[in-house]
């Protein structure tokens, strides 16, 4: 034990010392010698100012009442927010939409065979927790765009009720057909498992939280830990924003006051079953009464309870009734104007509106957000004035589909496509490590901006923590040394469930997400409980990571908006775009494989039989052997992607070579202009084959995954769902994007060569 403790702590100095070094390198990237320390110092200034208790005073005021979309407290925080910025000195307006916001009507579910339970359908309150007893103004536990639905049906508990839970049924010889399933909370988005369901014949869904994932098996549950209480529910969303988020009536457009929108008939991103969340507390006594085949190992959960799969003898009656109304819901919009490249915008976004109160997720990121706002105001006051525009938002109606940030990238779009430098995101945050998704020709960048944050807790910077825990979690002694030669460590690709869907997948404007994380965990997402109480005792107890989230996104705000040269580095872009098609490539060999092997065994009578004895033994009928797909056009842009990002790295390292003195003698408004446009061009007007909303090639959420990020979507997903034709198609389409990004870079590293000589 000593020795390995030993071992271990030797390690993390070593890589501790070298990551010290790595940090000690000279000026900003972007930024020319003298502009580089006047940035140096202002940023000092921003992030010395920044107030956890300022940001928990924020917090208590926003999650003082539930205020989902259109409540009076919703109302009431839009316009405390307008009244801040506006006090801080930022040009404020807000804008409206008139969106569809579904709410309960009637809730019944209960089992009428083989005995009677009620399911109570109420989260009760918490003597502990002063706002849990908010009752009169909590919406109650629904998922939002379900249809309504009045059913009675057999149950079958389908796990997660992902595609390959239907797959493990089939092989049990069982059918969801005419059944109502019951699916775990967990392995993807909510949205995507009433869509499974009703694809497998399902007449309506229930959706739980089972203790092993959510509750008591995880730890100790509110108000003694922070985990889901028994009745405690995840309410949220269930439209389909695979297919496109926002308002469900204006697809592609802003749902202005005058906007042509759908009849209700019409809209594709609906539930086509009833669908409902429960707690496990009213889960059980309907998973108890399944019996059918046992359920696999890997399915079940925490409860106390042998897991059968059904169907039956437990039936099942779920009857929903929604109120289909109208809602106004209100973006606040603040901006400082730039003082010499007005016309380029630096956009910083957060989200106000809440299930119910909603400390966690929102409040605790818009709260971070108005500290920023606050001290950026500070500074404007004592002489900072930005090179670039810098626009901050609060978003109103995420939570129903990303309904408030998608209006207004769909007002604005042609608008964002001409000025927009990026857009940064924050949700929610917590106690842990700095984590960040986004664009990936801003991955360097990000990392620089890390490395002068300081962990609150380890003090030391949030760049060098989240390094040390890659390298103590590394698998082998190989990979650890690889990551301690690395001075950057990669950013995840952006799929959806946050505001910067439209920006970057409709916009095609660069984008981060970013939030701290991972070392406190809990169950009250979406729930009542999820609120002041909970928060300060569980999460982040003093705000001193709202600082932190604070100090990071408003760095990167002030950064982009002061630059001389926009800091994009696209050889990150190549070796990521690299690693995404040799994983495509691998994917078609591996289907490949895993056909002729099938076909194989099928003609040698190798196949499994039913699990019902009584049904006759049938071979499952033999596919086609794909064909060999031709990525060489996608090689041959990836040559020209890599000669471009090399050629406008070398004229980059040039113009910074004495200090960036270069750069600040030259004239780099083209260079500018066109650098914002890099991320544009890896989009395609025609959007992704069957859902055009999403016209970003490298990044969309996966058909199947919700949130989940699919690389390279248009071939991925044809690759996994054997469609060769298409994946022919979409390797040329993604080929031309590659190649036209090139040429952007390329003209952007011509501009750039001028501009320095």
């Amino acid at each position: 034990m000593r020795s390995s403790f030993v071992t271990l702590t030797a390690l993390i100095l070593v890589a501790w010392t070298l990551l010290a070094q790595q940090d000690a390198r000279p000026g900003l990237a972007g930024f020319s010698g003298d502009n580089s320390r006047a940035e140096q110092e202002w940023e000092q200034r921003f992030r010395s100012a920044i107030s956890p208790d300022n940001i928990g005073d924020y917090a208590k005021l926003l999650s003082a009442r539930p205020h989902h979309v259109g409540s009076a407290y919703d109302k009431h925080d839009e316009e405390w927010l307008a009244s801040k910025f506006k006090e801080w000195g930022w040009d404020v307006h807000v804008e409206s939409f008139q969106i569809l916001f579904p709410t309960p009507k009637e809730r019944v579910l209960e089992m009428v065979e083989p005995v009677r339970f009620v399911a109570k359908l109420q989260e009760p309150p918490i003597p502990e927790d002063p706002s849990s007893n908010q009752q009169a103004e909590q919406l109650p536990s629904y998922n939002a765009y379900s249809i309504d639905g009045d059913v009675t049906a057999p149950l079958v508990y389908v796990n997660y009720g992902i595609p390959d839970d239907y797959e493990e049924l089939e092989r049990m010889g069982v059918s969801v057909k005419g059944a109502i399933v019951i699916a775990r909370y967990g392995a993807s988005w909510r949205g995507i498992k009433p869509k499974v369901a009703f694809e497998h014949g399902a007449v309506g869904c229930l959706i739980y939280s089972d203790p092993r994932d959510d509750g008591y098996t995880a730890g100790d549950v509110y108000p003694k830990g922070p985990w889901r209480p028994a009745e405690g529910v995840q309410r949220g969303s269930v439209v389909d924003m695979a297919l496109y988020p926002g308002d469900p009536l204006t697809p592609g457009v802003g749902a202005t006051s005058d906007a042509k929108r759908l009849k209700l008939e019409d809209v594709k991103v609906f539930t086509k079953i009833p669908v409902q969340p429960v707690s496990y507390a009213d889960a059980q006594p309907l998973l108890a009464a399944l019996a059918g085949p046992v359920a696999p190992a890997r399915w079940r959960g925490g409860l106390p309870i042998t897991y059968h799969v059904g169907p039956g003898p437990a039936k099942v009656h779920l009857k929903l009734k929604f109120n289909w109304d109208m809602k106004q819901i209100n973006d606040v919009i603040a901006r400082i104007p730039g003082a010499s490249e007005a016309d380029e915008w630096v956009i910083r976004g957060n989200h106000f509106d809440a299930w119910v109160n909603g400390a966690q997720d929102p409040v605790s990121g818009i709260s971070a957000e108005m500290e920023e706002a606050r001290t950026l105001g500070e500074l404007s006051k004592a002489g900072w004035k930005p090179k670039r525009t810098i626009i901050y938002c609060a978003w109103d109606a995420e939570e129903p589909g990303l309904i408030g940030s998608t209006e207004w990238v769909e007002t604005h779009a042609d608008e964002l496509r001409a000025h927009a430098v990026a857009y940064i995101n924050t949700d929610s945050h917590s106690r842990g490590y700095l984590n960040v998704e986004g664009s990936h020709s801003l991955e360097t960048f990000i990392n620089q901006v890390a490395r002068e944050v300081t962990d609150p807790e380890k003090n030391i910077s949030v760049w060098q923590r989240r390094q040390l825990r890659r390298i103590a979690d590394a698998n082998s002694g190989e990979e650890r040394e690889r990551l301690r030669s690395r001075t950057t460590w990669p950013i995840q690709a952006l799929g959806s469930g946050s505001d910067y869907t439209a920006f970057l997948d409709f916009a095609g404007v660069a984008s981060l997400d970013l939030n701290y994380s991972g070392e406190t965990d809990g169950g009250v997402y979406h729930s009542v409980y999820d609120d002041f109480y909970w928060f300060t005792h569980f999460s982040d107890v003093g705000f001193v990571y709202g600082r932190a989230l604070a100090q990071t996104a408003g760095t990167a705000v002030l950064r982009l908006a002061d630059a001389d040269l926009l800091p994009f580095n696209f050889t990150d872009l190549f070796s990521t775009v690299r690693d995404y098609v040799n994983e495509l490539q691998r994917l078609a060999e591996n289907q490949s494989d895993q056909i002729r092997e099938r076909n194989r065994q099928i003609s040698e009578g190798v196949f499994s039989a039913t699990s019902d004895p009584q049904k006759p033994l049938v071979a499952p009928a033999m596919e086609a052997v794909p064909p060999h797909l031709n990525f060489a056009s996608l090689q041959n842009a990836l040559d020209a992607l890599n000669h471009s990002a090399d050629h406008y790295e070398r004229v980059y390292i040039k113009a910074a070579q004495d200090g960036g003195a270069t750069l600040g003698r030259a004239s780099l408004a083209q260079v500018n202009l066109e650098l914002l446009q890099s991320e544009r061009a890896l989009t395609d007007a025609n959007g992704l084959l069957w859902r055009p909303w999403f016209k970003h090639q490298l990044y969309a959420p996966g058909f199947y995954t919700g949130y989940g990020v699919k690389t390279v979507p248009a071939v991925r997903e044809a690759i996994e769902q054997k469609q060769w034709s298409t994946a022919e198609q979409s390797i040329n389409t993604v080929s031309k994007v590659l190649e036209n990004e090139a040429a952007v870079i390329e003209k952007a590293a011509i501009s750039l060569e001028q501009a320095i000589r």
